[in-house]
């Protein structure tokens, strides 16, 4: 049974059809990518997953059970998590803020134990723990008490997924991790992603541009063109279809 499964999914704005009768499937452990042109309707698809959007028509079901129509909270609480074009970071909050934002089940949380501080102390010590070897694990921790606004745009991009770690997901929804960052920096992005697939046995959706990049690692991908998928395959075989070429490169 897949871990993620789309049946036919639609989402419209008014009459225009951005997700327009989507079905794809990623099974646990998988790194899939999701490719097309812009405005093809792949963030809109992501968001519509994560619960951003509610689905017109279609199913979506997470780990055998439906989670089209969900609240983001409730997804997300069920193990599937997203991130964006843009990095959502509390910008005025430390990086060791924000990773430890996500962990679940915090009694420092609730009124009823707030004031008693022996009742959660000992938790949080262990979540800022896991949370400073997740830094370290990402090259962050010498930066663990800098503001997030003084991270480099690469540096954003591993804080966020990092920080998604500390909600015990079993799947990622990635929105370009790499749109903005330098070369090197961007490989080392994907490096990290097979790194915490291998390390915690997680299952990634990827949406990406450098496909020079994302070919390296992908076990398979979709293609969407004006919110359907036309193709889907191996890097290979994706490489040379003719409709793919047509769509995507202009050939």
């Amino acid at each position: 049974m897949p871990l993620l499964e789309l049946t036919n999914l639609h989402k419209f704005f008014g009459r225009f059809a951005a997700v327009a009768g989507v079905s794809l499937h990623v099974d646990a452990g998988e790194i899939v990518g999701l490719i097309g042109p812009n405005g093809s309707g792949k963030s809109t698809l992501l968001s519509t997953i994560a619960g951003a959007y509610q689905p017109d028509d279609g199913a979506i079901d997470f780990n055998g059970e439906s989670i089209a129509h969900l609240a983001p909270d409730k997804i997300f609480a069920r193990g599937l998590a997203r991130s964006y074009q843009e990095p959502s970071l509390f910008f005025r909050m430390s990086a060791l803020d924000n990773a430890l934002l996500p962990a679940r089940a915090q009694r420092g949380e609730h009124a009823r134990w707030a004031p008693l501080r022996s009742r959660w102390w000992s938790q949080e010590r262990a979540n800022t723990a896991l949370a400073a070897s997740t830094l370290a694990d990402l090259k962050l921790l010498e930066r663990a008490h800098a503001p997030a606004s003084d991270l480099s745009g690469g540096q954003m991009k591993l804080l966020e997924m990092g920080r998604t770690l500390m909600g015990n997901p079993k799947l990622l929804l990635l929105d370009e991790p790499t749109a903005g960052v330098a070369p090197a920096l961007a490989y080392t992005i994907f490096e990290e992603i097979e790194r915490m697939r291998s390390m915690h046995g997680l299952t990634f959706l990827i949406v990406e541009h450098r496909l020079e990049i994302l070919f390296d690692f992908v076990d398979r991908l979709y293609v969407m063109h004006m919110g359907q998928v036309i193709a889907e395959g191996k890097p290979a075989a994706i490489e040379q279809d003719a409709l793919v070429r047509e769509v995507y490169f202009g050939e």
